[in-house]
């Protein structure tokens, strides 16, 4: 009975890029992940843009009953607002605001035309049924780092839960109402001007600690070459990213994933990953990052992909401790 059935959602598939979407159609059907509305494999919305939402309640991203996905971007041709669906196996777009032409010509890639999921060949069984049976999942690659980078930031060794808070409170209340029709409450990201001028008092009502606020600003005061990274291969677009301090491997990482589409660029430096990997391929819940990136050598060219579908697998070791407590800098 193995691999029948689709796991329920679990904290893990939420993180592997799990967003259900209403009406979504069945895995197998037909959709289309580019503007010529030719007949293309499978393309499940909600598993490849799923990375770009930072959790339920993301003003930049969001999900309705008539199966959309809206997404608040600031491109570099300013603020947009972009509505996808699939309709009838054809997809359908609509893009309001000065960003709206850039994101009309960026959706094949935020859509995955990049990304080639031929190119993955499963070496575990495990991996066999995931990729079987979460065969609409593409790569998405946005083309905007400070978008993924600056949240990716907030999340440095907290619980997603703080890092999520913070990210709303930031963007609703320096950030600018989505252009367009948007769903009620969605809001596009600030600017990187106005990043650097963010009070330290709203970090720390935002319960930002200081650390991750100084690291966001030096990170918002160099964007347009961090923004260069997008049109870079993974390492060197990691690389141009670690130069600003307080940028280190997870956050690079965490971020050309999502800007790049980096299809081998796997999270190194995290809590909980190297366990899930370990234990899901190997039964090893103690596997250190060394140990993880052996398991996944098989998969080179294809690490990402294979880490995320471990995620999305469900298959996690079991729970040896109570879960972290959310800290409260605000309340300090």
């Amino acid at each position: 009975m193995a691999g029948r059935f689709a796991p329920r959602p679990t904290r893990t598939t939420v993180r592997g890029g799990h967003v259900p979407v209403p009406g979504s159609p069945d895995p197998g059907q037909s959709h289309d992940p580019d503007l010529a509305q030719e007949p293309a494999p499978a393309l499940d919305l909600g598993l490849t843009l799923g990375p770009l939402r930072r959790g339920p309640a993301d003003p930049t991203f969001r999900t309705t009953p008539d199966g959309s996905v809206w997404r608040a971007s600031r491109t570099p041709e300013g603020p947009g607002t972009l509505r996808v669906r699939i309709e009838g196996g054809e997809v359908e777009a609509e893009a309001w605001g000065p960003g709206a032409a850039w994101l009309r010509r960026a959706l094949p890639a935020l859509l995955g035309a990049d990304d080639d999921p031929t190119a993955f060949v499963p070496r575990h069984k495990l991996l066999l049924a995931t990729h079987r049976r979460r065969a609409g999942l593409r790569l998405t690659r946005t083309g905007l780092v400070m978008e993924s980078l600056i949240p990716s930031v907030l999340e440095q060794k907290v619980t997603t839960h703080e890092a999520y808070g913070s990210w709303r409170t930031l963007v609703r209340k320096y950030g600018e109402p989505a252009p367009g029709p948007a769903p009620e409450g969605m809001y596009v990201m600030p600017d990187a001007w106005t990043w650097t001028q963010i009070p330290s008092w709203e970090w720390h009502r935002a319960n930002v600690d200081g650390k991750r606020a100084a690291t966001i600003v030096r990170a918002a005061r160099v964007a347009s070459r961090l923004e260069e990274a997008a049109q870079m291969d993974g390492p060197a677009a990691r690389a141009r990213l670690e130069l600003v301090p307080g940028i280190g491997p997870w956050t690079s990482a965490e971020t050309v994933q999502r800007s790049n589409g980096a299809a081998d660029e796997v999270t190194t430096g995290d809590l909980h990953l190297p366990g899930i990997v370990g234990w899901a391929l190997a039964g090893d819940r103690d596997a250190d990052d060394a140990a993880m990136l052996a398991l996944l050598e098989p998969y080179t060219g294809q690490r990402h992909r294979a880490a995320r579908l471990i995620l999305l697998s469900g298959r996690v070791p079991p729970r040896r401790a109570p879960r972290r407590t959310p800290g409260n800098i605000a309340g300090l």
